[in-house]
């Protein structure tokens, strides 16, 4: 078990009458009888690492980890390099999806133990549940290139690498993972994120079109290849596979984004009103369907609500140009010609984020638990 406890009674044993009865309970199993006389033993010397340090181990046991990491805290403290000490906190922290915090356990237990595959495997792990993508590449690689057969961290370090646009990275160990499974749906789209990312879109179509022929209901793979086809200009291709992610789920409201974007560049901004008016509803974060729904309106001569939808746009990212540049034809459009130039001129100051790629769309993955 990667997140396995470890007892401090292996390392040292506590002092007083009260710790060598808890320690006999404990022992035993009875985890239960062990806390009672772990806390009469810190009662009795509060100065006790050990003694702290097992009470945080049978409290674990009996999956009380919010009062088993103050316990080894006190520990650590204590006996900043008790063996097990740190790791156990960190597991503790860890086994509550307190990511952030493990982190700091965890690295004082790899610098106590630099050998500890555990220490080094659970550290990763929390770096990637905190988005520290970075960091996470940083651990997890010498545990993989040590466990080569472990598939699922091998897809953790993919995935770290994918987050953290090292798509090199990314696509080499997608395809050590592809070789191993060949059939995974979720593999090929997850090949398709790193090979979009590294400019090579054609073959990340292919990968996605491979996900979607192993699976149609793949989750967010009809999707990617949707936006891949958006991405392309292949329009057609593109409203089709929107179209099946909406069979899946109605209120996919990505694609009913990007079929509002379609609408509106086939010169239909009634449609595109009805798709995109749909996603404003149900989500208030995705400032693309905003920028559009704004166009859209525009064409129908619909002002004030086309005002509305741009400046929620821009409230959502004021560093992206192509809403100031919407606005600014607006306020033209409404005779506010002071207004407009003001838009105008953030234009012009203003430069396109580079954040194109499908993997930067696709939700994100969640932290896996640990083997």
């Amino acid at each position: 078990m990667i997140a396995a406890f470890i007892s401090a009674t292996e390392v040292v044993r506590a002092q007083g009458p009260a710790a060598a009865q808890a320690m006999a309970a404990q022992q035993q199993g009875n985890f239960a009888e062990a806390e009672k006389d772990w806390r009469a033993a810190v009662a009795q010397n509060p100065r006790d690492a050990v003694a702290y340090a097992n009470l945080g181990f049978v409290l674990a046991h009996q999956n009380k980890y919010g009062e088993a990491v103050p316990a080894y805290r006190k520990a650590a403290n204590l006996a900043p390099a008790m063996p097990g000490v740190q790791l156990n906190w960190g597991i503790a922290e860890f086994k509550q999806g307190h990511f952030e915090e493990a982190i700091g356990p965890l690295t004082a237990a790899v610098a106590v133990d630099p050998n500890s595959g555990q220490a080094r495997t659970l550290l990763g792990l929390s770096c990637y549940g905190a988005k520290k993508f970075a960091d996470a590449i940083k651990y997890l690689e010498p545990v993989v290139q040590a466990n080569p057969s472990s598939a699922e961290l091998r897809k953790v370090l993919a995935q770290s690498c994918l987050l953290a646009k090292d798509f090199a990275c990314a696509e080499r160990e997608f395809r050590l993972i592809v070789e191993q499974n060949p059939n995974s749906a979720q593999v090929h789209v997850l090949m398709g994120q790193a090979l979009d990312g590294l400019g090579r879109t054609p073959e990340a179509i292919t990968e996605f079109q491979e996900a979607v022929k192993e699976n149609p209901k793949e989750p967010e793979a009809n999707f990617g290849l949707g936006y891949l086809h958006w991405k392309s200009s292949h329009l057609d291709e593109a409203k089709a596979s929107f179209e099946d992610e909406l069979k899946l789920d109605p209120n996919h409201a990505q694609s009913l984004t990007y079929l509002g974007d379609i609408a509106l560049k086939e010169d239909k901004p009634e449609e595109a009103v009805k798709y995109l008016e749909s996603v404003v509803r149900q989500r208030k974060d995705i400032r693309v369907a905003y920028v559009d729904l704004g166009a859209a309106l525009m064409e129908l001569k619909r002002y004030p609500e086309a005002l509305t939808a741009l400046r929620s746009a821009v409230e959502l990212d004021p560093t992206q140009p192509d809403a100031h540049f919407r606005l600014g034809r607006l306020y033209q459009t409404m005779g506010e010609s002071e207004k407009a130039k003001a838009e105008f001129t953030k234009v012009q100051q203003l430069h396109e984020k580079a954040a194109d790629d499908v993997a930067s769309k696709m939700p994100k993955p969640s932290t896996p638990p640990p083997e």
